[in-house]
């Protein structure tokens, strides 16, 4: 099959209405379906209305639920005949979606793969399988360090640039009562919330060691480097001056906007919420480098995808709604509106957005970032937590729960990956 060339695809994803796919004679609708997101559904309803000025024969109709219902109603209302035509996804559930034959691959001529990959960050190949995309993102997520300017200040700090200094500044703006209860914490920190992207994407590397080999199906944490890697982030709550405490206040976001605590590790989504949070003087700087000045850093995404509902004159305007929504111009109205970061190095390193003082540590994150292949996200998830529990709960030696969480995660994968 022969590509059109990178210029004929960066034209046509840019204007939005031209497309490679023909036009339909008559008016068609599709449907458009995501999760409820304030935020979200806004920067939608600008991409829709632009796409349809220039896309008169074709209507978009967005349709969107709680989180907690999403995949649920997915997966009932396709298979049925009904529901969405492009749909929302979490990177991490593609495998899912594509072993139900609830989404179809992104065809070759209006989404050239070679094209793709020049353009997208390399972390959107995360979404291709057997040659082909199945999905696609208008923007990606990764993290970046939030600091309380007012905390900082107060205990003479300034943010760190690698991990002694972090070290450094949480002692420094750590506070202990009386009885030795902590009560501001220097650092945040909780499995549940995003130091497990953090410990497996960041600190294993740092440490000398890639998480996973065969394309994400072989744990390789359980080593040298993964311990060390694991005594650091353990240490943040046990050494002989702690910095924080696994069960400080509910959740690690929580402290943070509550003001109790002097750094957050956390998500590009996180800035809209923080934003909002009257009285509290923040700022954020890339992920602290290890003592070589190696980085790194991970990336998440929402993508979209066509399913195996849309058909005949709807699959035609489902592409050409697809290429709008990953176009140029989708990606920075997605970054004014929503705050997510663009998926294109062409608007997310443009020196505006790239040195931008909130958004410009997640972007230039982007660069170095890895994005982690889940088989099963939240069962993944649970051994990094569990693994963290059984040495600060149980008192279990960290190598010995290193060892037990790399053979439960890889039970799951090998079970996904044979199909059992």
């Amino acid at each position: 099959m022969a590509f059109p060339t990178l210029k004929a695809w960066a034209v046509a994803t840019a204007a939005g209405a031209a497309s490679l796919i023909t036009t339909p004679a008559q008016a068609v609708e599709i449907e458009y379906w995501q999760y409820f997101f304030d935020a979200r559904v806004a920067a939608m309803d600008q991409l829709i209305e632009k796409f349809e000025a220039a896309n008169p024969d074709i209507t978009v109709t967005m349709t969107h639920f709680p989180y907690a219902d999403y995949r649920t109603k997915v997966a009932a209302a396709i298979p049925a005949g009904e529901g969405p035509d492009v749909v929302q996804l979490f990177y991490g559930w593609l495998n899912d979606y594509v072993g139900a034959d609830l989404i179809q691959p992104l065809p070759g001529d209006a989404f050239p793969v070679e094209a793709i990959d020049a353009e997208f960050f390399p972390m959107v190949q995360a979404m291709k399988g057997d040659g082909q995309y199945w999905a696609l993102p208008t923007a990606v997520r990764s993290l970046a360090l939030f600091y309380n300017e007012r905390l900082m200040e107060e205990a003479g700090v300034e943010p760190p640039t690698n991990l002694d200094e972090l070290i450094a500044a949480a002692q420094a703006m750590t506070k202990v009562d009386g009885a030795g209860n902590i009560t501001q914490v220097g650092l945040t920190a909780g499995m549940t919330a995003q130091d497990h992207h953090w410990w497996r994407e960041v600190l294993v590397r740092q440490f000398g060691s890639e998480p996973y080999l065969d394309d994400y199906k072989t744990v390789n944490y359980d080593t040298e480097a993964g311990r060390k890697a694991l005594d650091f982030y353990v240490g943040l709550a046990t050494d002989e001056n702690p910095v924080t405490a696994f069960n400080f206040m509910d959740e690690p976001q929580a402290a943070f906007k509550a003001g109790r605590a002097g750094m957050h590790i956390d998500g590009s989504f996180r800035i809209g919420a923080l934003e909002s949070t009257r009285g509290l003087k923040w700022g954020v700087t890339e992920l602290p480098a290890n003592a070589d000045g190696m980085r790194s850093n991970y990336s998440s995404y929402w993508v979209n995808a066509i399913t195996t509902k849309a058909e005949g004159e709807k699959y035609d305007a489902a592409v050409k709604f697809m290429q709008y929504i990953t176009s140029d111009e989708a990606m920075q109205v997605w970054l004014d509106v929503v705050g997510e970061l663009p998926a294109k190095p062409s608007v997310g390193m443009t020196e505006t957005n790239a040195n931008d003082p909130v958004f410009g540590p997640f972007i230039r994150g982007l660069e170095y970032a890895h994005t982690t292949k889940f088989a099963d996200e939240s069962g993944q998830r649970q051994a990094m937590v569990e693994m963290v529990e059984r040495i600060t709960l149980e008192g279990m030696d960290p190598g010995e729960s290193l060892t037990i969480a790399a053979e439960a995660e890889q039970k799951i994968l090998d079970d996904y990956y044979s199909g059992n």
